[in-house]
């Protein structure tokens, strides 16, 4: 056996590939033939099908050889089985009882490259060959599906026996879960988003439990929209589980013997579970019956209208449409703001209409004291309700709070930075769901993660262990439970999404003070003090040496601006697994140092670039200019 060699192009294995479409079934002998000698080579991707398509490896003919028999499985492995039923006629009996292929994903940027290792016979005289799998990491699904970015070289080993019974070649010993290249996953694979409810931040004014979207990634063209309801009901990701909660009762699966979920002529989707969710009230169902409207919204071009909830017995627990789904759950990211924010060339806060094409005449100073020009600011942030703005004064030291009333004054600033140089203090300010304003002090001695309650009254530093480097920028989510960090380190800055972790008892500061008197002479109760962390910090940019600015731009989504080693700025969207979304990235522009999104993604972007000032990208569209004198533009948060 010759040396390992990578190829581009079509894969070949012993398995071929038949393929389903609107037309009728048709073999495509080309990309799957085997040469009867020569060297195993790299599995690469299959070329990208049709979205109708839907790829299948035929099993191992008679006789296939060793060599044969690796090529097939990866293939199979690929393939649209819905369980995989074609890879297991790879294995042996006990191998194929053993095997979880549902236990993990891999996924390396070429695809395995395979090679011989030599083996000798076992002691019961069986031949035996093993074959090693080495490719460089890319990303993994865990057991639950969650995506992750992955480094390093992967190497695992698959194992063939004889049987002694059929004479047939078979994988006896193998890894668990699946392997394939990348241009194999994004064919196989789309992005999901599943939604459950914040479990530790408070709820919306109205009561309404706030949603959270959980990205996973399910088989594209094996019944999507079971696979999707079925993690739904397994529960959030092992990241995302700390803060949200669902309202499926424990063990909820679906009914036994229910394997497909199709919705009807009149998009209703009918969901059977089993006995766990029987006893459930009519509130708690129809919470149920929210995380499921949510989630399958993107599953169909359409989504789902209407969901219906059966007990085992086929009763009905409830049923709830899309719009009734908004009166038991905020889904914020539907929730349009009124206007886009800036600082004009006289260091104001202005707005401008959010919906409006042409804004040229409608620029204007916000009411009250940030808009009148009473402090010069070089950043602000506008809370979600668009009632209060924060302003950070010009030289970076001093944070202000004020009303977007006429008449309304600043008075004392809420927060002040000590740090010797503008760069040096604070950052943009960023107000979460719940009203509540989040601020970074960059100063070298003492940088610090602030929280004002309701943006007032005495600052918490909230807990970063983990933290490695200096907060550059903030952005809260807007459903308080995730939080975006650009974080510099050795002159490198890359962007984190944390886990917004709160507790409300008691608490000691780090020296062991109580802290139960200072919150009594500030007015607040003994033991109802916060303790605020951001915990398991993860890099989401692992590709970009320097991130120049970011935002939310919808549930799971964030805009970035930055560059590669040795690379050029560039703009692209990131979801807060570290994955790519399915779409185009926004056309670039020069020298861009801020960028605005809003949640609601049918809103244009916003940013700042120094060449053309303020400017807007409708959707469709290109960047337009508004004004040449401004910076720092914001939505809303």
């Amino acid at each position: 056996m010759g040396p390992d060699r990578e190829r581009d192009g079509r894969r070949r294995g012993t398995a071929r590939t038949v393929v389903y479409a609107a037309c009728g079934a048709v073999l495509l002998a080309g990309c799957a033939s085997m040469p009867d000698s020569g060297d195993l080579r790299g599995v690469e991707s299959t070329p990208r099908q049709d979205a109708q398509v839907r790829v299948f490896a035929l099993p191992p003919h008679e006789n296939a050889q060793p060599v044969e028999i690796v090529q097939g499985f990866l293939e199979a492995l690929t393939s649209d089985d819905p369980n995989y039923e074609t890879a297991l006629k790879y294995l042996t009996t006990s191998a194929a009882k053993k095997w979880r292929p549902d236990a993990s994903t891999t996924v390396l940027d070429g695809g395995p490259s395979t090679g011989q290792v030599p083996v000798g016979s076992r002691e019961d005289g069986i031949d035996a060959y093993a074959f090693t799998l080495t490719g460089g990491r890319f990303a993994t699904l865990d057991s639950r599906q969650s995506y992750a970015p992955a480094d390093g070289q992967y190497r695992e080993t698959l194992h063939l026996t004889r049987e002694k019974k059929s004479g047939q070649w078979r994988i006896d010993e193998l890894p668990q879960g699946i392997v394939m290249g990348k241009s194999d996953f994004l064919r196989n694979y789309t992005s999901v988003n599943k939604y459950y409810f914040a479990s530790n931040s408070p709820s919306e004014p109205d009561g309404q439990p706030v949603s959270v979207a959980d990205p996973v990634y399910v088989r594209k063209k094996v019944d999507p929209m079971t696979q999707t309801v079925s993690s739904l009901l397994e529960g959030p990701s092992r990241w995302l589980g700390p803060v949200v909660r669902s309202s499926f009762p424990t063990g909820t699966a679906l009914k036994k013997g229910v394997t497909s979920l199709t919705p009807d002529d009149q998009n209703r989707l009918t969901v059977p579970l089993n006995d766990k969710a029987s006893r459930v009230g009519s509130a708690k169902c129809t919470e149920m019956a929210a995380q499921l409207l949510y989630t399958l919204q993107d599953l169909t071009p359409t989504g789902v209208d209407e969901v219906a909830l059966q007990r085992s017995n086929g009763t009905q627990l409830c049923v709830l449409d899309k719009n009734g789904a908004e009166l038991v759950a905020a889904r914020v990211a539907v929730q349009s703001p009124d206007y886009q924010y800036f600082i004009d060339g006289k260091h104001r806060l202005v707005r401008v209409a959010g919906g409006n094409p042409d804004p040229d005449d409608n620029v204007s100073p916000v009411p009250g004291a940030l808009g009148e020009g009473e402090k010069q600011l070089r950043s602000a942030a506008v809370s979600r309700d668009e009632d209060s703005a924060a302003g950070v004064s010009l030289d970076g030291t001093s944070l202000y709070v004020g009303s977007l009333v006429s008449g309304g004054s600043l008075g004392e600033p809420v927060v002040t930075s000590q740090g010797a140089t503008k760069d040096d203090r604070l950052t943009t300010p960023s107000w979460d769901g719940d009203g509540d304003l989040w601020v970074a002090d960059r100063n070298p001695a003492k940088p610090r993660l602030l929280l004002l309650k309701k943006g007032a009254g005495e600052p918490l530093e909230v807990r970063t262990p983990g933290l490695d480097g200096r907060i550059e920028a903030v952005r809260v989510a807007a459903d308080g439970v995730r939080i975006a960090l650009i974080v510099e380190k050795d002159g490198l800055r890359s962007l984190y999404i944390g886990r917004i972790e709160r507790d409300e008892r008691s608490a000691e500061t780090s020296d062991g003070s109580d802290e139960a008197a200072k919150s009594e002479a500030a007015g607040q109760k003994a033991g109802e003090q916060s303790v605020v962390s951001v915990l398991e910090l993860h890099s989401v940019t692992p590709q970009l040496e320097e991130v120049t600015a970011m935002s939310w731009a919808g549930d799971s989504r964030l805009v970035v601006v930055g560059r590669e080693q040795r690379g050029v700025q560039q703009m692209a969207y990131v979801q807060v697994d570290g994955s790519t979304p399915v779409g185009s990235a926004p056309t670039a522009l020069t020298g861009v140092k801020a960028i605005a999104a809003a949640e609601d993604e049918r809103l244009p972007l916003v940013a700042y670039s120094e060449e053309d000032g303020i400017v807007r990208l409708m959707s469709g569209s290109k960047w337009q200019k508004l004004v040449k004198d401004g910076s720092a533009p914001v939505y809303p948060g």
